[in-house]
């Protein structure tokens, strides 16, 4: 299938979750086992990386911070715009993607493979509304949460970094930390937050909603789930930084 053919297919799956609603109650459960499902299991990860993120970006500017014009405490600006701009959300939702996406892609595929999709179709449940939307309205309120996270682990990584290996004090990372913080590039990791979260939930539920054939079938399209997902959030982070910076 062409690429106009799969955007047309994704778009009528968005809209068949809107079509038939179910009962409320059901969309409550799903949605807050969602979020458990996508949040505590990401987290860990999460936590890992954006500590080493934080510590690697300071220690590599510091590197090439070798003039003394330049005083110490812009470390921790370069740091902190770093994880927030870029490194936070763009590199986390791609190792979320992965995590997240494959987990949503094979879990649908092995519903679809095993025909539990179709009894619930034949029991008259609208099954895009209940199998996707709590998977991508989860991913809404989970991954974004997880965004903030990452960006104040990775910060605080940075800071400690620094004072381990003695390259600043932490009372000089501090004063840079306070020094020209710009609030819209808050604003503009949250817009890339929604952006990645709706991209690392729905696309994987596209691939994994529509697989056909066996087990084989299912690993190519968590793959190809996982694979698009990521280029689609690379797109993404530049079309956003293109149009809003």
């Amino acid at each position: 299938m062409n690429f106009f053919t799969h955007l047309g297919k994704f778009l009528l799956m968005l809209k068949g979750m809107f079509s038939k609603p179910e009962n409320f109650k059901m969309y409550w459960k799903e949605f807050m086992h969602q979020c458990v499902e996508i949040g505590m299991g990401a987290l860990p990860i999460v936590i890992i990386i954006s500590l080493f993120l934080g510590a690697v970006t300071t220690i590599q500017t510091a590197y090439q911070l070798v003039s003394p014009l330049v005083p110490q405490s812009t470390i921790a600006q370069i740091v902190r715009d770093s994880m927030i701009l870029e490194l936070s959300p763009t590199v986390v939702s791609i190792v979320l993607a992965g995590v997240v996406g494959s987990k949503i892609a094979s879990e649908l595929g092995n519903m679809r493979v095993s025909e539990q999709i179709d009894a619930l179709e034949i029991m008259g449940i609208n099954t895009k509304a209940y199998l996707l939307f709590p998977k991508i309205l989860g991913a809404l309120v989970v991954v974004p949460c997880l965004i903030v996270i990452s960006a104040v682990l990775g910060i605080w990584g940075g800071r400690t970094a620094g004072e381990l290996a003695g390259i600043l004090a932490n009372d000089t990372f501090d004063i840079g930390l306070r020094q020209n913080l710009n609030f819209f590039n808050i604003n503009f990791a949250l817009y890339k937050a929604y952006t990645f979260a709706f991209i690392i939930s729905s696309v994987p539920a596209y691939y994994g909603y529509y697989v056909k054939g066996g087990a084989l079938e299912i690993g190519r399209a968590s793959t190809s789930a996982v694979v698009v997902s990521c280029i689609l959030i690379l797109l993404a982070d530049y079309l956003l930084a293109a149009l809003l910076l």
